[in-house]
């Protein structure tokens, strides 16, 4: 296992993807939250017939699968079914990035999370990376590329630490306001540091 692990965070629409495929592509070995929080509702999980069983079979394709659109719908205007789904899925959550990062063989690994802050994910890293964009762009970005209302990305937003506090929370920041070329060139001295920090 990578012994030095970096939390990149942002807010929705931010481009962790973007950031996260530059560290891929020199050879860090990535593992991403979103990605692992599908995987633990996957057909045939534990927590996926939970689901099934408190918001009703309506949540579920006609291939078994869990309709994700659904069940934002359902729990992004009620604080008490998110609580509810958070305490089933966060500890789920937690196991299998743990799993998948004690597997990383790069000189550090990376832990890409949007709610890196929130959910108390940054207890697994030694070092964080926001990922920092004003908040109109991260409306606009994520609208267009997911095709849904500004109203649900803002729901989505509220739902995520304030801009200023993960600034103050975090240990290093890039913008990613311009071009793919310029945030590229933030990264590659946060490359060279964690590199230097894992060797340490």
């Amino acid at each position: 296992m990578s012994a030095f692990i970096v939390g990149l965070t942002g807010g929705i629409g931010s481009g962790k993807t973007a950031a996260s495929d530059w560290f891929k592509s020199q050879g860090i070995s990535i593992v991403d939250a979103d990605l692992v929080s599908r995987v633990v509702v996957e057909p045939g999980q534990p927590a996926l017939a939970a689901i099934a069983a408190h918001f009703g079979n309506e949540l579920l394709q006609a291939d078994g699968s869990l309709d994700r659109a659904a069940l934002r719908v359902k729990v992004f205007g009620n604080p008490e079914e998110r609580r509810w789904l958070e305490q089933l899925l966060h500890p789920l959550i937690a196991q299998e990035i743990l799993r998948q990062l004690a597997q990383a063989a790069s000189p550090y690994a990376i832990l890409v999370s949007p709610l890196l802050f929130e959910t108390g994910q940054k207890a697994f890293v030694r070092r964080t990376l926001l990922i920092d964009v004003p908040e109109s762009l991260q409306l606009a970005r994520t609208a267009a590329r997911d095709g849904v209302p500004e109203s649900q990305v803002q729901a989505i937003m509220a739902a995520q630490l304030p801009r200023q506090e993960k600034l103050a929370r975090a240990d290093d920041v890039v913008s990613n306001s311009g071009s793919l070329a310029e945030l590229h060139a933030q990264l590659l001295p946060l490359h060279t540091r964690y590199l230097a920090l894992a060797a340490a």
